[in-house]
């Protein structure tokens, strides 16, 4: 399953918009019952309001009936990017925290494979 999210996730980072970093990244993602959801980033000149390409991933999975996710890949399309470096944001990891467990797998392309709880070690929670 991470080799066809991995594929997915390079895919969809050719169509995200990045206009001014330049960075293109792409992320796919597995629902619980197997279903496959992509996102790219989406920049806009107010910065803050960027959506990475993990988040968007993750919402379209949830909106489109998904509860939790079993595993996210996430690519980077930059050919001066510095891809030993790139993880998912903790913005995007806390996200993540919402729908994952710490076993989850997170594959980086072209970096490595860890578990979420490895990527996140104290997220946020309300008790």
């Amino acid at each position: 399953m991470i080799e066809k999210l991995d594929r997915l996730a390079k895919n969809a980072a050719q169509r995200a918009y990045s206009p001014y970093s330049g960075i293109r990244v792409g992320a796919a993602v597995a629902d619980e019952a197997g279903r496959v959801f992509t996102g790219c980033n989406i920049e806009n000149a107010s910065y803050g309001l960027t959506l990475c390409a993990e988040r968007v991933a993750i919402a379209t999975a949830v909106a489109a009936g998904a509860t939790s996710i079993a595993a996210l890949s996430v690519a980077i399309h930059d050919d001066g990017a510095d891809v030993e470096r790139f993880v998912p944001c903790g913005a995007c990891l806390q996200f993540l925290a919402e729908f994952a467990e710490p076993a989850t797998r997170v594959s980086v392309c072209d970096v490595g494979e860890f578990t979420f709880g490895e990527l996140l070690t104290n997220p946020f929670v309300v008790t």
